[in-house]
């Protein structure tokens, strides 16, 4: 499909998603619902995430769940894949850490992520975490896979939804 198809595609899907949502709710007022392309503060994450974060947990150190750690990080991220992290106390926060601890559980969160491979981390002014790089976690998940590392019913409920959305980083 050429440029102008795929445009063209997403035109119709988008009329007739709005002429649904137009049945089911009425003439909703526009600052009731957030637009993406209205307002600021959008990232963009793959529509497998959800999936993506339930591999993650399974792969981490049982009963340490990184997901939360992770989002936290796609959610600051922008296309160069590359985060500059000057407060690791707002990080734990933010990733749903609070207390004494919350540091020092954000810090071992982001361990295991890089030890996973989700990340890569180099240490600077402001600690063993100052930059990371987001690193794709379909070519991540893939290489589980195919060690035999990751129950093949988790792979494949990942890669029907990619082939399902047109993503075809796990081919």
């Amino acid at each position: 499909m050429n440029l102008k198809q795929t445009e063209s595609k997403a035109s119709k899907i988008t009329k007739k998603k709005l002429a649904l949502r137009t049945q089911l709710w009425g003439d909703i007022d526009p600052k009731r619902i957030w637009n993406r392309k209205k307002s600021d503060g959008f990232t963009t994450i793959p529509r497998t995430m959800p999936i993506i974060f339930q591999i993650i947990n399974y792969l981490a150190v049982k009963s340490k769940p990184v997901s939360d750690t992770y989002f936290c990080l796609w959610c600051r991220v922008f296309d160069e894949s590359f985060i500059e992290i000057k407060s690791q106390e707002q990080m734990a926060f933010e990733s749903g850490f609070s207390g004494q601890r919350a540091v020092s559980t954000w810090k071992s969160r982001m361990k295991n992520l890089a030890d996973l491979g989700f990340i890569d981390v180099k240490e600077g002014p402001y600690g063993d975490y100052s930059y990371v790089l987001l690193l794709n976690p379909y070519t991540v998940i893939k290489k589980y896979h195919e060690e035999n590392k990751l129950q093949d019913s988790k792979y494949i409920a990942l890669y029907a939804r990619a082939q399902e959305i047109g993503a075809d980083d796990l081919n």
